[in-house]
């Protein structure tokens, strides 16, 4: 049988959380405002798989362009490329310098 290609495939690690980060989400984290222009990190909850970004994006910096309903407009540079992204606030947090 050919091997799953899936959005979610070679994850394993990558998207699971540590015994002590199991649980309810923070409600600062769902509450926290963005404004164009803010740099921010893309770190994936995989406790909520809505508006959840590819995994390659996992761990990238960039900045929020703007919002769409709940969600937020995110440039990432990945090697040459602007990407934008559309990323719920969940999996995302404020960039740390």
């Amino acid at each position: 049988m050919r091997k799953s290609k899936g959005y979610r495939s070679k994850t394993r690690r990558l998207l699971s959380k540590k015994p002590r980060e199991k649980g309810k989400l923070r409600l600062s984290k769902l509450l926290h405002e963005y404004q164009p222009g803010n740099s921010v990190t893309v770190k994936i909850d995989p406790s909520v798989q809505k508006g959840m970004p590819h995994r390659r994006y996992h761990g990238r910096v960039g900045t929020v362009v703007g919002k769409r309903g709940r969600s937020y407009i995110v440039s990432v540079t990945q090697g040459d490329a602007v990407k934008e992204i559309i990323v719920r606030p969940e999996h995302l947090e404020p960039y740390r310098g």
